[in-house]
């Protein structure tokens, strides 16, 4: 068994895991139900699945000489997204109280880290990282201007409260 493929896959996995953490650093910043371990998890998570199905490909294409066993890829990835829009659906709540609904940030931001995954599986290096640095921007900055419109919009409903 040559261990050196399977360091390099962990090496992956890792990398993953690492680009996910990112993005849920900011969301355990915010105090949002899926933050740092989610996110990582959910990020390293996708590119396993991803590399094993590469793995399993490969083994069978090596085992097999006629073409018998074929591959989708791509039913891989839905599979993932599948089970990880479960997940992120978790984080979603209603207030009925306030009637507002709550966590579909943090349910994109989960999404968003397993296509990091999947990324890093590919070797898609450059655009996992800039997907996750453009991703802590967007996040960071709506949530700026999103708390600017909150408090505009409460300034504007008091003054009608007064009249």
């Amino acid at each position: 068994m040559d261990w050196l493929p399977q360091l390099q896959l962990i090496g992956q996995v890792v990398a993953a895991g690492v680009l996910g953490g990112l993005v849920g650093a900011e969301r355990e910043w915010s105090k949002k139900p899926a933050g740092l371990r989610t996110h990582m998890l959910v990020a390293a998570g996708a590119c396993l699945f991803m590399l094993l199905g590469e793995t399993i490909v490969e083994q069978f294409a090596v085992e097999s000489e006629n073409t018998i066993v074929s591959a989708d890829p791509v039913r891989i990835m839905q599979a993932i997204i599948v089970g990880i829009s479960f997940l992120g659906a978790g984080t979603i709540i209603t207030n009925d109280h306030q009637q507002r609904i709550e966590g579909l940030t943090t349910a994109a931001s989960v999404l968003l880290t397993t296509a990091v995954g999947i990324a890093v599986a590919l070797d898609q290096w450059i655009l996992a990282a800039g997907v996750s640095i453009l991703t802590l921007i967007v996040l960071r900055l709506m949530s700026l201007a999103n708390k600017e419109i909150h408090d505009a919009r409460e300034q504007v409903d008091g003054e009608d409260d007064q009249k």
